[in-house]
């Protein structure tokens, strides 16, 4: 995909349903403290060592998050996600998350729970969260610590949730679906449903590394469950399976249709009420779109200007090959599907480039669940 595809076009001159999404300004923005974590997990697509001196030198500064914050605020921004990396490791933690209560932001945190002290408790009790979500990534030592690569963090993980836990305040917790932990799935649902009533998810979808480092990204592609195996996972959930049902009968997202031309990328909702602001201060439209004609630096720019700019211009963007025209872009099993244009261009380098995997991801769930395709 070339930077001809991108073209710059007037909020006015927007298709209706893009221009009324835009117009009702920013819901809420993800917030990466650090790529830093205290694990090395076999999945990341993000984690650099806890003593990464380089990383921790382009972190964003406290006063710039403010900035940006107040930005987002000021545009409408109700909701903040603190996630990392591990933003526990990052000492003023506590200084961040209360700035952010402060200017009347409902706060959510992602955390393996392995750094929570006391004085974490101390300040989730005095500001209480939005919510706190923990991955679990085993209930065993054995299968915890073969996925997070870290001796002791299986018993840095059980102390900060029983802290949580013990001091009253409510976690959701998940699951990543991975190859080395998939024979402990049942005995990790069980943990996080005994302790999370209202709440538990796993995700199957394990995409590539934002540095293209190719060993690692290796490693990521060995740990990915089969399309069958993840189907299979998909309707043994009976609430996962009737969701998905429902998902495919009926695009939900706030993005287009497929056109006449089949050619238009992005149909789902990223930029529209949302942003992420990555650890070193890129803009980008989600979490997994970290393509260079995607993102803007904050440092440099406001947020105002960018949604104004960039936002219209990406979320225009169109695809010249016939291949994406007749396959991905007609594809009626596309809420089946783990493709978008920011995991393509992280599995090909393009934004438009196809990726048979998820392609025989969809296939599989939809025989599993009996939708004709």
């Amino acid at each position: 995909m070339s930077k001809s595809l991108v073209t710059s076009i007037p909020i006015q001159e927007l298709p209706l349903w893009e221009k009324r999404d835009m117009e009702r300004g920013l819901f809420s923005f993800e917030l990466e403290l650090t790529a830093r974590c205290t694990s090395d997990c076999r999945h990341c697509y993000i984690r650099l060592p806890a003593d990464d001196a380089h990383a921790r030198s382009l972190e964003l500064q406290s006063d710039e998050i403010a900035r940006i914050a107040d930005e987002a605020v000021s545009l409408g921004s109700l909701w903040c996600l603190i996630t990392g990396g591990e933003p526990l490791l990052r000492k003023d933690f506590p200084e961040i998350y209360s700035m952010l209560k402060r200017k009347g932001l409902l706060v959510s945190v992602f955390t393996n729970a392995q750094c929570i002290t006391g004085e974490h408790v101390e300040l989730f009790l005095k500001y209480p969260p939005r919510d706190i979500e923990i991955t679990v990534y085993g209930v065993t030592r054995e299968t915890y610590e073969r996925v997070t690569r870290t001796p002791g963090s299986f018993d840095a993980f059980m102390r900060g949730l029983d802290r949580l836990m013990s001091a009253g305040i409510p976690a959701r917790l998940k699951a990543m679906a991975l190859r080395s932990n998939v024979s402990e799935l049942p005995e990790i649902a069980r943990f996080c449903r005994e302790r999370t009533k209202d709440y538990f998810r796993f995700d199957p979808l394990l995409h590539l590394r934002f540095d293209r480092d190719p060993g690692r990204n290796e490693e990521i592609r060995s740990e990915r469950l089969s399309p069958e195996e993840i189907a299979a996972l998909d309707t043994a959930d009976e609430k996962r399976a009737v969701a998905l049902r429902s998902g495919c009968a009926d695009l939900t997202q706030s993005g287009p249709p497929a056109d006449a031309n089949g050619n238009h990328l992005f149909r789902c909702g990223a930029g529209n009420g949302n942003f992420c602001v990555g650890y070193a201060g890129m803009f980008r439209l989600c979490s997994a779109l970290c393509h260079p004609d995607c993102t803007a630096d904050l440092r440099k720019q406001n947020l105002r200007d960018i949604r104004r700019t960039l936002v219209p211009k990406v979320r225009d963007m169109r695809s010249e090959r016939k291949e994406y025209a007749e396959a991905c872009g007609v594809c009626p099993l596309f809420n089946l599907c783990l493709w978008c244009p920011a995991h393509a261009h992280l599995e090909t380098g393009q934004l438009d480039g196809s990726v048979p995997y998820f392609c025989e991801i969809a296939k599989a769930r939809a025989n599993a669940l009996k939708i004709e395709n």
